[in-house]
């Protein structure tokens, strides 16, 4: 069976939750001779390039309950920030600054926040090639209240895999191109908008009118012309998202697999996969 074929079956095969685990291995062996892990100097020593995952799928379809799972599932969730191996990072918090005018029109809810237009890639690209290169990076928290990034900030250090989840982490050709495996959360749109209904109510102080509207007029064209088309570069679809717990277990069995891989020692050679590129 060719790659390509293998890849086209096993993920048909996830979406109904009976993806092997040698099926998924025999994918990512594949993938990693594509993109290539290599070792970084992180504070003068030689280790595993971080091994970033992008997590998309629409809005409350459950993209950071999954990352939060594979975090829980990996025993990360209660060690300290320093000695974390397995980190997630939102999309949100690469909003760019609004001007005065599109401040006023959030404030009305007449602001499309799920357009592309609405994030600043670049900065997201630069953050991943220093999370790539082994540097600490500090990430801004978003204030949902005040549609502003805000002045606090969380500080991300070097770590094994780094999870970054959003409604537009594939749409970016340059930012999808660094993701060495990439999942989409795959929920049906009522129950995505039951959610996001309570939350923006209870959460972002939002009133139910304005979030139906804002639904209606952005969130929903908005995901169907840029979020939905980019689920065709996805390597693992996840059905119900964090309840597929199937799905789940395999992804943390490869990234476990890969955390106790050792890294290459200094100075030995790489082996050459794809394009000549090691791995």
């Amino acid at each position: 069976m060719s790659m390509s074929a293998l890849i086209r079956q096993s993920r048909s095969a996830v979406s109904c939750g009976i993806l092997s685990l040698s099926q998924f291995k025999n994918i990512h062996t594949y993938k990693m001779t594509e993109k290539a892990v290599e070792p970084a100097l992180t504070n003068g020593l030689e280790s595993k390039t971080p091994f970033l995952i992008g997590v998309a799928g629409g809005t409350a379809s459950g993209k950071s309950t999954v990352c939060q799972r594979i975090v829980e599932k990996l025993g990360q969730q209660h060690k300290e920030q320093t000695e974390r191996r397995v980190v997630c990072i939102s999309q949100d918090s690469f909003y760019r600054t609004l001007t005065p005018s599109e401040r006023l029109r959030a404030e009305r809810g007449q602001f499309n926040f799920d357009h592309p237009d609405a994030f600043d890639d670049k900065k997201l690209l630069a953050t991943m090639r220093d999370i790539l290169a082994g540097k600490k990076v500090e990430i801004p928290e978003y204030d949902y209240i005040a549609n502003s990034i805000s002045h606090r900030s969380h500080t991300i250090y070097p770590a094994d895999v780094v999870l970054i989840e959003g409604i537009l982490v594939f749409y970016f050709p340059e930012v999808r191109d660094l993701f060495h495996m990439k999942l989409f959360v795959d929920t049906d749109s009522d129950t995505r908008l039951a959610r996001r209904v309570p939350r923006d109510i209870m959460e972002r102080g939002r009133d139910l009118e304005q979030v139906l509207n804002q639904y209606m007029n952005f969130v929903k064209p908005a995901f169907e012309e840029f979020c939905l088309p980019t689920k065709k570069f996805a390597d693992v679809i996840i059905p119900r998202g964090a309840d597929n717990l199937v799905a789940i277990d395999l992804i943390v069995q490869h990234i476990s697999d890969y955390l106790t891989r050792p890294a290459a020692a200094p100075g030995s050679p790489q082996r050459a996969g794809k394009g000549g590129r090691p791995h």
